[in-house]
């Protein structure tokens, strides 16, 4: 009788991958780069321990976005005091805050605990080609 092995924190192996999000839809772009981050795609993952790996985004601009989401959709945030409600708009954001972009999308699809927190450090993105970390990505 075989039994379930739990991974514990030290046994971990990281790996980097490289996600090019020009030409792909945004949404499938985050979808693909929570589920690496959480660690979903090894057969050793425990709900319990950051068993992720590193992913890099590059290209983050030329991502595509179906519908008017550019124009319609906003982005909230509120510092606690009264009418202090400030939006911003995709396209602006898109354009100005890439990085915030992608970080505030992908948050939302990881766990909402220091588990979470530690997770979308290993989260690195980037609006252009250009990116420093070329040795750790095998194949490049």
């Amino acid at each position: 009788m075989k039994l379930t092995s739990v991974l514990k924190p030290h046994e971990v192996k990281r790996d980097w991958h490289l996600i090019d999000a020009e030409g792909k839809t945004f949404g499938r772009i985050l979808t693909e780069a929570a589920t690496l981050l959480r660690g979903k795609h090894k057969p050793s993952f425990t709900p319990n321990v950051d068993c992720g790996d590193y992913v890099v985004i590059i290209n983050a601009q030329k991502a595509l976005f179906t519908g008017a989401k550019l124009d319609d959709k906003e982005y909230f945030r509120h510092s606690g005091y009264f009418g202090s409600t400030k939006s911003n708009k995709l396209r602006d954001m898109l354009e100005n805050h890439t990085e915030k972009l992608y970080m505030l999308a992908v948050r939302g699809m990881l766990p909402k605990t220091t588990l979470g927190k530690a997770m979308i450090k290993k989260l690195k993105v980037y609006a252009g080609a250009e990116h420093p970390h070329t040795a750790q990505i095998k194949g490049n």
